[in-house]
């Protein structure tokens, strides 16, 4: 076992793809350990944000925030990206050739292994601090790590940490390579770096040359690992930016050297001219088993003495999630969160929600383009013009209300989009969408143009209440008048327009209304009017959420879904959807979603509550799992069905008791999460109640109450039943599951359980209620020391999730496992 802490000195958690990380392993206290909690104690109760705590060694006040002296000034900073992971290595067994994956290395002992590395040359060594393989890039030169020949890479891999490239300072040519050679000179497969050209090739060499070599861009990023590997005929190479996701670059039918003879692996590294310094790698052949993704959240800097340390904490991505501003309304933040569209660049470039309080004198934009703000206008005298309405019912938001005294009487809001609007205008096409409401017809509700009038693009409604969309392309004069396919929209209700300036078609209400429209081209527009246009066909009724887009093609029906958001809240969408959505808002765009049972929820609720409390609520309805990884950016959901009847192929690991080699096990028996009453009630729907006699007789009454996103009463009593037949009687459990697993023979397999996870344990004492238990994992802490990593697993009774299935002699125990899935 060796850890892996990496630090993204400078960047941010949230734009993953740009971090750079440092290794600072090396720093790391490991008479302290590291200790990390994840998940939650038990399966009733919430997920809360995972942490982790190291020591650091600061002698040289690296990690001192402020220090203008650290390496990594000035990005020593709370909230700095920090990952961690421990790496495990396969024991060579066997005579030689070994499969190449038994070469391991984790350069840790100050010494170039002469068995691993017997042929090593040009001053190669093993650093002291860092524990790394350095191989100096010479000028006229070459040094390198030489294996033996006894290894095959058929049907196997060899894998390492690239961590230090070599400058180009000042060479001609220089190269690092890492390379598995046949026996033959110059036949070989592997990869090449090299700092003059900023390249790595992916080479099959014959002749010690290529002339069909992948080539890539090197990247510190994309390509801090590197791989070869062989299977079922087919050569692999694989770069990683972490160790454990991995990218195959390039692929080849598998030379025949490859599946005939033993092997070499030479890293290598040379350079012509200029002025020499060294590479380094790291960990060869180790598989890497994360274990916290997050965020610093303090360096607190102590001493003893002269003797330097900064203890650091940190938290995972529901901190960050818990801390963001509460959400808009759905529509809001859909239309500000634009979904980008693949082959297609699109901008926000002016939002006015018009949600401003009743006191207002004037309407803002939220795109953050720069556009300017919209005033009142007065026309003649009269009429009326607030904010503070009601706007679309889904929104809980606010919209503007025009009364006017006639048509060409009252007031509008008018202003200027700025010149950088204007610009954007020339290049792309504008994509218009509002909401609105009326009863009035024969008025306009907005219109754009451009200083000199040569064009226009105005939306109204005609005599019969239809949508028209009216424009003008080459200088003033009058207006084309085009009527759409809508019926009459001055019905008091709210609705929904959706102008593409690229596909020239019109939507309403979600669905295209008519054909292509005769509009060529719109280009300078700058000038905006609400509510009427140009002093006249004034606005009578309600408007709200109007914004500008633009984009390079016709992307029309992606805003027309912003219907739904409006109306509806997306009610009805399914749970996953949602919970992606969500995770959209909050800026995460990676949701693994585990498991295929996604009930339709709810709408999405009004404006005003945070994205992870919105999550959670469906969560809570769904009776599912939602959590952050903990080896990326990105969260888990798990539907409730993952744990239906777990199998025992399924487990991750089984264990004897007698393997766990701690002490104090302990079966627990008590009314924790006794439930045998839930109340249980959704938005505009009825309120239930579900109970178990039964339990209330034996027990007495264990209430709950839920407020649950459901979206038939039918369902929620479902929801309602489901709870009270896995907790009116909960049985015996282990809670806590404790586990020294550096020496457990399945200390992999351990690694690998994760939340909803499932294992046993086989040949429990006499006193117990059966000799082997299947338990749920729900959370968990470890401590990973030198040589030593302790695991507590909190964890549930996996019968809790036992459903019905029909003649089965285990889940048809009639009172035990006939509960009916949910």
């Amino acid at each position: 076992m060796a850890i892996l802490m990496e630090a993204g000195w400078g960047g941010l958690l949230q734009y993953p793809s740009t971090i750079t990380w440092t290794d600072i392993s090396q720093y790391v206290d490991m008479v302290q350990g590291v200790a990390t909690d994840r998940g939650t104690s038990d399966e009733v109760s919430g997920i809360s944000p995972g942490t982790m705590t190291a020591r650091l060694d600061n002698a040289d006040g690296r990690f001192t925030p402020g220090n203008p002296a650290s390496p990594y000034a000035p990005f020593v900073r709370r909230n700095a990206p920090i990952r961690f992971a421990v790496t495990t290595a396969p024991a060579r067994t066997g005579s030689a050739p070994w499969p190449l994956a038994m070469l391991t290395d984790d350069f840790d002992d100050g010494r170039v292994d002469p068995v691993l590395w017997p042929n090593s040359y040009g001053g190669a060594t093993e650093t002291v601090d860092s524990g790394r393989a350095r191989i100096p890039a010479i000028p006229g030169g070459f040094a390198a790590y030489q294996s033996a020949r006894q290894w095959t890479l058929a049907g196997s891999q060899f894998s390492i940490k690239f961590s230090t490239p070599p400058a180009v300072n000042g060479s001609s040519a220089a190269s690092v390579s890492v390379m598995v050679n046949s026996t033959t000179a110059g036949t070989r497969a592997g990869f090449t770096y090299s700092p003059v050209a900023g390249t790595l090739r992916l080479v099959n060499e014959v002749g010690y040359f290529d002339g069909s070599a992948a080539v890539l861009t090197y990247s510190p990023i994309d390509h801090g690992w590197l791989r070869i590997r062989e299977a079922a005929g087919t050569l692999y190479w694989d770069t990683s930016g972490d160790g454990y996701t991995w990218t195959t670059r390039r692929t080849l039918a598998t030379p025949a050297w490859v599946s005939s003879q033993a092997v070499i692996v030479e890293l290598v590294a040379t350079r012509t001219g200029g002025v020499a310094d060294f590479a380094e790698f790291d960990l060869a052949g180790h598989r890497v088993h994360s274990r916290f993704y997050g965020t610093l959240n303090d360096l607190p800097v102590s001493w003893t003495g002269l003797e330097s340390k900064v203890t650091i904490t940190a938290s995972d991505l529901f901190k960050r999630l818990n801390r963001l501003p509460p959400l808009k309304s759905a529509l809001a933040e859909e239309i500000l969160g634009t979904v980008p569209i693949p082959g297609y660049y699109t901008l926000l470039s002016a939002y006015y929600p018009l949600t401003e309080p009743d006191t207002s004198a004037a309407a803002g934009d939220l795109s953050g383009s720069g556009a300017g703000a919209l005033a009142k206008t007065q026309v003649s005298t009269g009429g009326t013009l607030m904010f503070g309405a009601a706007g679309p019912p889904a929104t809980g938001e606010t919209a503007l209300t025009l009364t006017p005294a006639s048509t060409s009487a009252g007031l509008y809001l008018t202003g200027d989009l700025g010149a950088q609007f204007q610009a954007d205008d020339s290049f792309y096409l504008p994509m218009v969408e509002a909401f609105f409401q009326t009863t009035t017809t024969g008025r306009a509700i907005l219109g754009l143009y451009e200083g000199g009038l040569d064009h226009q693009l105005v939306f109204a409604l005609n005599a019969s209440g239809v949508l028209t969309v009216e424009h003008i392309e080459n200088g003033p004069g009058t207006l084309t008048v085009t009527t759409t396919a809508s019926a009459s929209l001055a019905d008091g209700a709210w609705h929904h327009l959706v102008y593409d300036g690229s596909a020239k078609t019109v939507y309403v209400d979600g669905v295209q209304v008519g054909g292509t429209l005769p509009v060529v081209s719109m280009a300078n527009l700058r000038f905006l009017h609400i509510g009427g246009y140009r002093g006249a066909r004034l606005w009578s009724g309600q408007i709200a959420h109007v914004a500008i887009h633009h984009a390079t093609g016709p992307v029309g029906g992606t805003y027309a879904d912003h219907y739904s958001a409006g109306m509806t809240g997306y009610a009805g969408e399914t749970a996953d959807t949602r919970i992606e959505r969500l995770a959209r808002y909050a800026g995460i765009d990676s949701v693994t979603v585990w498991g295929t049972t996604h009930d339709p929820v709810a709408s999405q609720g009004e404006a005003g509550t945070g994205a992870l409390a919105r999550m959670q609520e469906v969560e809570t309805t769904e009776s599912a799992r939602l959590f952050a990884e903990r080896d990326y950016f990105g969260l888990a959901y798990q539907s409730r069905d993952i744990r239906y009847n777990p199998d025992p192929f399924g487990e991750v690991f089984t264990t004897a008791y007698a393997d766990l080699e701690t002490a104090g096990v302990e079966l627990a028996d008590d009314d924790q999460k006794l439930i045998n009453s839930v109340e249980g009630s959704r938005p505009g729907g009825a309120t239930q109640r579900a109970t178990a006699p039964a339990s209330i007789l034996a027990f007495g009454l264990y209430e709950k109450q839920l407020t649950l996103l459901k979206t038939s009463d039918n369902v929620l009593l479902d929801a309602a039943y489901w709870l009270v037949s896995r907790y009116a009687n909960p049985a015996a459990e282990l809670r806590e599951v404790l586990i020294e697993a550096y020496t457990h023979p399945q200390y992999t397999d351990i690694l690998d359980a994760e939340i909803s996870s499932y294992f046993s344990i086989t040949g429990l004492p006499e006193q117990a209620p059966a000799s082997t238990m299947r338990v749920t994992v729900e959370g968990y802490s470890e401590t990973i020391r030198e040589k030593s990593h302790v695991i507590t697993f909190r964890t549930s009774n996996s019968s809790q999730d036992s459903v019905w299935v029909l003649d089965d002699p285990t889940y048809s125990v009639l009172d035990y496992t006939t509960r009916l899935a949910y």
